[in-house]
């Protein structure tokens, strides 16, 4: 059976696992090299500097590595240092990238999801947009669900959240913790009263209609 973790920022404990790594513009223990391996990259809201438009080039010149399968994780976070107007012009920029590149956008987002919506329905983008590590309740679930989001879950979540993005909208993650995708995916696999048989299928199915990248090819980029 094959697992994909879609967000993480450990390399896989299993190397027969398909892993998309992240990496962040900005932060230099994760800003290195984006050949070699399935990742995505992004200029996080935690990571936003003077020289935002620098950071931009760097994404921009990124994104055209064949191993970069998706922009992000690009986000909206009210916890943030960063003034929450700076935030959304970056992540529209990133959201316009995406667009351009014709990759899928992974999104951070913390107490903001009006400000997320909005700027969803204002794009009205055509590639998919992935709400990493999504911990809301199945309320907020159904809203972003209604509005065309995709949702990914670690190994913490809300069932009810789980069952509505099951089975065409949801992803597996371990994002930062040091785990295997393969525990995450027996608990959402029990939460769900499925086999793991099932799920893989499914999350299989999910990646290849999302994702650029070649599911038969590990995380090797020919």
């Amino acid at each position: 059976m094959n697992y994909y973790d879609i967000h993480a920022h450990h390399p896989a404990i299993d190397p027969e696992d398909v892993t998309i790594i992240n990496r962040i513009i900005g932060n230099e223990k994760e800003e290195n090299s984006f050949s070699g391996q399935w990742c995505s990259v992004g200029i996080h809201p935690w990571y936003i500097y003077n020289n935002v438009q620098g950071q931009f080039l760097r994404l921009e010149s990124a994104v055209l590595c064949p191993s970069v399968v998706a922009v992000g994780e690009a986000g909206l976070d009210k916890l943030s240092e960063t003034p929450l107007d700076i935030q959304s012009d970056v992540f529209a920029k990133q959201a316009a990238l995406a667009e351009r590149s014709g990759k899928p956008l992974i999104i951070h987002c913390v107490k903001a999801w009006d400000e997320l919506i909005m700027q969803r329905k204002s794009m009205k983008p055509r590639v998919p947009w992935i709400i990493h590590g999504f911990r809301g309740n199945g309320i907020l679930a159904q809203q972003l669900l209604k509005q065309g989001f995709f949702l990914s879950f670690r190994e913490y979540f809300n069932q009810q959240a789980l069952q509505a993005a099951w089975p065409d909208r949801l992803f597996a993650e371990t994002d930062d913790a040091a785990i295997d995708i393969r525990s995450v995916y027996r608990k959402i696999a029990s939460s769900l009263c499925i086999s793991l048989e099932e799920l893989t299928a499914t999350l299989e199915k999910n990646v290849q209609n999302v994702f650029l990248l070649s599911v038969n090819s590990r995380n090797k980029v020919y």
